[in-house]
């Protein structure tokens, strides 16, 4: 793992740093009061104490929603969070700038980013193992940790110069402690009209119409708005692509997979979806 990361990183026991250690054939992290985390062979390390509250996404999930993100269909996500993540590096200044993503999954985001940012390191964070065994391979210059983002992030404090949260759990708290004074949260979450041709038709949640406020709420107190931007396009997509959008949302928790399976079968293909999602920068409060 590269140490300029590992530096950053914090035992999420006592908080101390954290050092690479050869264990055997294997290597570990580990801190001066020997609080060991295994590195998996695939390349991602366990910094979780105890249980997380869900597994996260299947590795059966994880491929479908590897194969649609590879089809592009997303791609104006990452193009946004590059941009918006260059301007906010510029802001931050550091030498050698960390951009951590929240929720990262396959890490397909946050490798646009660091492609974007030639001089920066990444770390992807989730629950998911099948997630993360892609995401410590997205890009050359990441790295992948298994931690809930609800508790502690095994990081130092502001390590960090730019925090991604796409779809995902928002921890106002930890993500002000870990950012830089200077540096930037990127949200990305859905617009009104985000899916809107299939919310009726497959019988999906509908974006919540207080979204923006519960964000706000989220972060209130540890962050202010700084800008916000709209991105939308419209998809072509086969019935096998609906069904695997569908479960990369969090209807896939809500919704019978049978009577899914029959609807999406009901459509007529190709089947057209707007992508409708807002990309709004925050920036920490005063400490």
């Amino acid at each position: 793992m590269d140490p300029r990361i590992v530096d950053r990183l914090r035992c999420p026991v006592c908080a101390e740093p954290l050092t690479e250690v050869a264990t055997g054939g294997a290597r570990a992290l580990r801190c001066p009061r020997r609080h060991s985390f295994d590195v998996a062979r695939q390349g991602y390390v366990n910094l979780l104490t105890g249980r997380a509250p869900h597994a996260g996404d299947t590795a059966e999930m994880v491929a479908a929603r590897a194969d649609f993100l590879a089809a592009g269909h997303y791609d104006l996500v990452s193009t946004a969070l590059a941009a918006a993540a260059t301007a906010a590096v510029d802001r931050a200044d550091g030498a050698y700038p960390l951009v951590v993503d929240a929720g990262a999954g396959t890490g397909r985001h946050l490798a646009a980013v660091l492609a974007a940012l030639p001089d920066a390191a990444g770390l992807a964070l989730d629950v998911s193992k099948p997630a993360l065994r892609r995401a410590a391979r997205a890009h050359p210059r990441a790295a992948a940790a298994l931690a809930d983002t609800w508790q502690r992030l095994p990081l130092a404090d502001a390590s960090t110069a730019v925090l991604l949260n796409v779809f995902a759990p928002r921890n106002g708290a930890e993500f002000h402690r870990v950012l830089d004074p200077a540096g930037s949260l990127l949200v990305v979450t859905p617009a009104d009209d985000h899916l809107t041709e299939l919310v009726g038709a497959l019988g999906l949640l509908r974006v919540d119409p207080a979204k923006a406020d519960r964000v706000a709420e989220s972060l209130g107190g540890h962050f202010t708005p700084a800008a916000s931007t709209l991105h939308r396009r419209e998809l072509t997509l086969t019935g096998p692509e609906v069904t695997t959008l569908v479960g990369m949302g969090p209807s896939a928790w809500h919704t019978d997979p049978a009577g899914l399976a029959a609807r999406v079968a009901a459509l007529a293909e190709p089947v057209r979806v707007t992508v409708a999602v807002r990309l709004t920068t925050w920036h920490p409060a005063p400490r």
